[in-house]
C-alpha cells in the first residue's frame, strides 16, 4: 500500500506531464526558412542549383515568343560578293571555313534562325568587333550592351554559357577589356561547331547554294 506521499506524487506527476513546457516571453521565434539573396540576382552571378534549375517551360516558351519578334531583321547579303561555287563548296571541308567567308556567316545565319539560334552568330559577330576596338570608353559601352542582349538571364537573346563562363564573365566585367568575352565566345563557336553546322550542311538552305553554284557552272560552260 503506497504512503500519502507516495500516492500524492503519482497523482501530480500526470498532471505535470499534460502541462506544455513553459516558453519565456524574450525567447526567439522559430527562423524563418532563409532565402538566398544572390538567386534573385539579375546578372547570373550565382551558380547555386536553384538558380541552374530555374529554366522551366513556361519561361522557355515565353523566351522563345520573345526571341522571334525582337531578332534583328536579316541584313542583305548584296553587301558581299556573291560566293562562286568553289567557295560555296569549300564550307563543307570545315567549318572555318564557312566563318571566314561573308556569304558562309550570312547563310550559317539564315540557317540558324530557322532554329531559333540567330543569337549565338550574333553574340559571335558582336564579339569580333568588340576585339577590333581600342577606345576604352566605346569597349565599356559595348561590353556592356553584349553583356545586356547576350549573357543576362533576362534578355530574350541569351546565349548558353556554363556556370564557369559565366562567373568569370561577371568578374572580368568589373574592368571590362576587349577581350571580356573571349572564353564565352569560344564556348558558341564550339556549339555552333558541334551542333548546328552539321545540320546546316543538311538542310534546305545549303543544297540550294549547291544547286545554285551547280546551275552557274553549267551556264558559264
Amino acid at each position: 500500500m503506497p504512503t500519502p506521499h507516495e500516492a500524492e506524487k503519482q497523482h501530480t506527476e500526470p498532471e505535470e506531464a499534460d502541462q506544455p513546457p513553459s516558453m519565456s516571453s524574450d525567447a526567439a521565434p522559430p527562423a524563418a526558412p532563409s532565402r538566398n539573396p544572390c538567386c534573385l540576382c539579375w546578372c547570373c552571378c550565382c551558380s547555386c542549383s536553384w538558380c541552374v534549375g530555374t529554366r522551366n517551360e513556361e519561361r522557355r516558351r515565353a523566351w522563345r515568343a520573345s526571341r522571334e519578334s525582337k531578332l534583328q531583321p536579316l541584313p542583305s547579303c548584296e553587301a558581299c560578293a556573291p560566293p562562286s561555287p568553289e567557295e560555296v563548296q569549300s564550307w563543307a571541308q570545315s567549318f572555318d571555313k564557312l566563318m571566314h567567308s561573308p556569304a558562309g556567316r550570312s547563310a550559317f545565319r539564315e540557317f540558324l534562325r530557322t532554329e531559333y539560334s540567330e543569337e549565338n552568330m550574333l553574340f559571335w559577330l558582336a564579339c569580333e568587333e568588340l576585339k577590333a576596338e581600342a577606345n576604352q570608353h566605346v569597349v565599356d559601352e559595348k561590353a556592356r550592351l553584349i553583356y545586356e542582349d547576350y549573357v543576362s538571364i533576362l534578355s530574350p537573346k541569351e546565349v548558353s554559357l556554363d556556370s564557369r563562363v559565366r562567373e568569370g564573365i561577371n568578374k572580368k566585367m568589373q574592368e571590362p577589356s576587349a577581350h571580356t568575352f573571349d572564353d564565352a565566345q569560344l564556348q558558341i563557336y564550339t556549339l555552333m561547331h558541334r551542333d548546328s553546322y552539321p545540320r546546316f550542311l543538311s538542310s534546305p538552305t545549303y543544297r540550294a547554294l549547291l544547286l545554285r553554284g551547280g546551275s552557274q557552272s553549267s551556264n558559264e560552260a
